[in-house]
This record gives C-alpha cells, structure tokens and sequence, in this order.
C-alpha cells in the first residue's frame, strides 16, 4: 500500500489515543469524497424507522452512520469540494463560535431534518421529502463555507 500524503493510514495507537488524535483520524478518512457524499446522499434513510414504525431499522441506519466516516482511506488529495469541506468543518469544530452563519445554517439544518421526522411520523411524504430536501441543500451550504474555511486556513488568511 502506497503512503498517502493526507495522512497515516493507520488507526491512532493505544499509547497515543486521546480525543484530537481519535478526532483526526476519523475526519482523514470522513474527508474522503465517497465518504462525505455517501452519508450525505443516505440523509433520507433517517426517516425509514419514523414512517415505517419499524424501529428495528434503526440499527442498520445507525450502523451505516456509525461506520461510514471511518471505513474510506484518507484521500490522496484535497481537490474535490467534498474533502475541503470536511476538512474545513473539522477546523470549524476547534473554534465553533468562529462562523456565526454556520451556526445558524445548523440550526435551520436541525430544524429542517426535525419537521422532515415529524411528517414521516404524520406519514405526509410531501412534508418529509421537503424537509429532508431543505436539510440536504442547507448541508451543501454549510459545506461551502466550510470548504472556505479550510482555503483560507491553507492560504494563511
């Protein structure tokens, strides 16, 4: 296996582990296109337990959610927008209060994920795919600014 100029390719070791070396491998591997497009495009699965009523689906979904940031390789370079982006958001998250629009694009994500839960529970697939629809656009947002976020820091500004 070739080495990989985004970082290691092993998990952290037992003698080094501790949170920002747990949080950096997992973001290495998030920041992999398949990984961030993957979780993104399975945004809609959260809502098969609610309208379904079917709880056992749960497990599975949270499975997936779970594992996927973690089972891509890093990627081999930053130029697709899906890498910058993760890779920006993992900056985001050591000084959260530094983007007051990413916080409020979180705030109306949630919200629109959470009105999208409650149409499937009411069963109004209008109410859950727009939901859903309005909660994966504002991601793709976020993932803009985030993708600036990492620019920035690589160019020093």
């Amino acid at each position: 296996m070739r080495s990989c100029p985004a970082g290691t390719t092993a998990p952290p070791s037992v003698e080094r582990v501790n949170g920002e070396a747990v949080r950096r491998w997992i973001f290495e591997r998030h920041c992999h296109p398949i990984s961030a497009w993957s979780r993104w495009a399975t945004t809609p699965l959260l809502l098969v337990p609610v309208w379904t009523r079917r709880w056992r689906w749960a497990v599975p979904i949270a499975a997936w959610l779970a594992i996927n940031p973690v089972v891509t390789p890093p990627p081999w370079d930053n130029n697709s927008f899906a890498t910058r982006a993760i890779r920006g958001e993992e900056i985001w998250m050591t000084r959260p209060t530094s983007d007051a629009a990413l916080t409020v694009l979180g705030i109306v994500g949630g919200t629109a994920l959470i009105s999208a839960l409650i149409a499937a529970w009411r069963r109004s697939g209008i109410g859950a795919a727009a939901g859903t629809a309005l909660s994966m656009a504002i991601t793709l947002l976020a993932w803009r600014r985030y993708a600036h976020i990492w620019e920035a820091n690589q160019s020093g500004r």
